[in-house]
């Protein structure tokens, strides 16, 4: 329930989808006796749009995630890594990347670099309905493979549609002991939230975050970005994560709002 949920009440309050209703209800008021109210309605939605896009607001929003968690100062006696999904897909039998692809690239040369650990990768089809073809774990199987990676180092769980099932689905899989060491790859902004639904599911975890989308410079909140459908859709990634983070503490998936180390 809380994927669809997810699935469906997101595209109503994400907040480009929200400036632009705002903007095209101030345009409709401006044929009616409001036509003041509704001339300020469009222009502050322009407004929105413009700092979302253009403006920093993204990566406002992705600096406290991406600051939350460091990377350890040590791999010795790493016991595996997990990876999550939402990087790679199959096109025509072929691994095919989104904007995520450093969960893959970094994943690939942490095992490469630690020969002895495991290399377990969750992440199954998030499509809303029906199985949706071929899973997120089997191009990461094609994609592992295809750099040597040998089939017995691989644990590939492929049901899992979100944070949270790739925690509850994987935990079995693992069998996780005592004093062992998994490092957890995902995206720095979505580090915060995983890490707080590893740990409520039992899963004890070492962040290490990639695919940072802040520069960790004051830039950060004073840039000013070239292209503007990619500030709308990074404003958007990041407000959706935070919601995410308010979600899962509501739901009891973390035990904590911004979960830290």
């Amino acid at each position: 329930m809380f994927f669809y949920l997810s699935k469906l009440i997101w595209p109503l309050i994400a907040p480009v989808n929200l400036l632009l209703l705002l903007a095209l209800a101030g345009i409709m008021l401006g044929f009616t006796r409001f036509v003041r109210f509704g001339r300020g309605l469009a222009l502050l939605a322009v407004a929105g749009l413009l700092f979302a896009g253009f403006g920093p607001a993204g990566t406002m929003l992705a600096r406290p995630l991406e600051d939350r968690f460091a990377r350890p100062a040590s791999l010795d006696g790493v016991t595996g890594i997990i990876v999550l999904g939402g990087a790679i897909g199959l096109s025509r039998g072929e691994a095919t990347f989104n904007g995520a692809a450093s969960r893959m690239t970094t994943s690939a040369d942490l095992a490469l670099r630690l020969p002895q650990a495991k290399l377990a990768f969750t992440g199954g089809s998030a499509a809303l309905l029906g199985p949706g073809g071929p899973t997120e774990a089997d191009a990461a199987r094609a994609f592992y493979l295809s750099l040597g990676i040998a089939q017995e180092r691989l644990i590939l769980e492929d049901r899992s549609r979100n944070t949270v099932e790739n925690a509850v689905f994987l935990k079995p899989i693992l069998g996780q002991n005592p004093g062992e060491r998994w490092l957890l790859v995902t995206s720095a902004w979505h580090m915060p939230r995983s890490v707080g639904i590893f740990r409520k599911a039992g899963i004890a975890v070492v962040p290490y975050p990639v695919d940072f989308a802040s520069s960790g410079t004051m830039r950060d909140f004073f840039g000013i970005n070239r292209d503007l459908s990619r500030g709308l859709q990074e404003t958007d990634k990041m407000a959706k994560e935070w919601v995410g983070l308010l979600a899962s503490w509501l739901a009891g998936h973390t035990d904590a709002l911004l979960p830290s180390p």
